[in-house]
C-alpha cells in the first residue's frame, strides 16, 4: 500500500515538533512506500510582513502576485522543503527535497485572474515518485507548480497533496493539521462523504482553509484515493495509529465505500 502524508500548519513551524514527526514517518517510510507534500503559510505570511507586503487570501486561497511568486520559492521550495528534508535525514530516511516543477510531476495552469499566479492541477505525473519509492527514497514536495511555457504557480498544498496521491496511486492520504479534525454544528465529525462536505460548506460552517481543504478531499475521492483523513498532527504517533486501523480525526471516503 501507497500513502500520502500531507503536512501543514505549526507542525513545519516549529523544529521540536518537525523533528518528532520525521521521526515518526520515517519508522513508517521503512515499510510502506510513502510521499511528502508540505505547505508552510505561516512561514510564507511571516516573511512577507517582515517585507511590507500584505497578504491577501481568497476562499481560502492566497492570492499570489510577481512579489508572492519569489516568496514562493525562497519560502516553500527553499527553507521550508530543506529543513523538512534535513529533519528526515536526521531520522535516519532518504528524504529527496521536490518541487511539482521538477520532472513536471505537476503541471498547473491559472486557477483564476483574480488570485494572480495561484495554480490549479491539469495533470499529475508519478513516474519520478514511483522510481524513488520503489528505491526506498521519500520524496518531499513543495507546493509549487509550473508549466511547460515555464511559468510557475502557487498552489493550495491540499490540492497539491491530492494531485500527488492520485500520480502516486496512493489509495490513502492523511492531512496532518492543526485542528483535531472537521467540525460540524454539534462538534467533531468522525464521517464525511462529498454530499456532506459541500453542506458545511454552503451553511458556512467550513470556511476559508478548512473550506479549501475539503475541496481537496472532494477532488482526491474523485480522483481515485480511496480516503482522505484529516487528523490532528501533534498526536504522538497519528500515523501509525492511523495505518494500525484507529479512527482519528475525519475520515472522508465517497458514499460507495461507506
Amino acid at each position: 500500500m501507497r500513502i500520502l502524508v500531507k503536512i501543514g500548519g505549526s507542525l513545519l513551524d516549529s523544529p521540536q515538533e518537525r523533528r518528532r514527526l520525521a521521526g515518526e514517518l520515517a519508522v513508517v517510510a521503512r515499510t510502506t512506500e510513502m510521499a511528502v507534500v508540505h505547505g508552510g503559510g505561516k512561514q510564507m505570511t511571516r516573511f512577507l510582513a517582515e517585507r511590507g507586503v500584505e497578504s491577501r487570501f481568497v476562499d481560502g486561497l492566497r492570492v499570489t502576485t510577481p512579489e508572492v511568486v519569489d516568496a514562493v520559492l525562497k519560502v516553500f521550495a527553499g527553507t521550508v522543503n530543506h529543513e523538512l528534508v534535513a529533519a528526515f535525514v536526521e531520522a535516519g530516511a532518504k528524504p529527496v527535497g521536490l518541487t511539482g516543477i521538477d520532472a513536471c510531476i505537476t503541471e498547473a495552469e491559472q486557477l483564476r485572474e483574480d488570485l494572480g499566479a495561484v495554480g490549479r492541477v491539469t495533470r499529475a505525473n508519478g513516474e519520478l515518485l514511483d522510481l524513488l519509492a520503489r528505491n526506498g527514497y521519500l520524496p518531499v514536495i513543495a507546493c509549487v507548480a509550473g508549466d511547460k511555457k515555464g511559468r510557475i504557480y502557487n498552489v493550495n498544498a491540499d490540492q497539491m497533496a491530492v494531485a500527488c496521491a492520485a500520480g502516486f496511486g496512493s489509495k490513502k492520504l492523511f492531512f496532518l493539521t492543526d485542528v483535531e479534525g472537521v467540525r460540524g454544528e454539534n462538534g467533531l465529525l468522525e464521517v464525511l462523504t462529498p454530499l456532506g462536505c459541500q453542506k458545511l460548506i454552503r451553511e458556512g460552517i467550513a470556511t476559508g482553509g478548512m473550506q479549501a481543504k475539503l475541496n481537496a478531499a472532494c477532488d482526491g475521492l474523485a480522483a481515485g484515493v480511496e480516503e482522505v483523513i484529516i487528523v490532528p498532527g501533534a498526536k504522538a504517533g497519528v500515523v501509525e495509529l492511523l495505518l494500525a486501523g484507529e479512527r482519528i480525526g475525519t475520515r472522508l471516503i465517497n458514499e460507495a465505500f461507506q
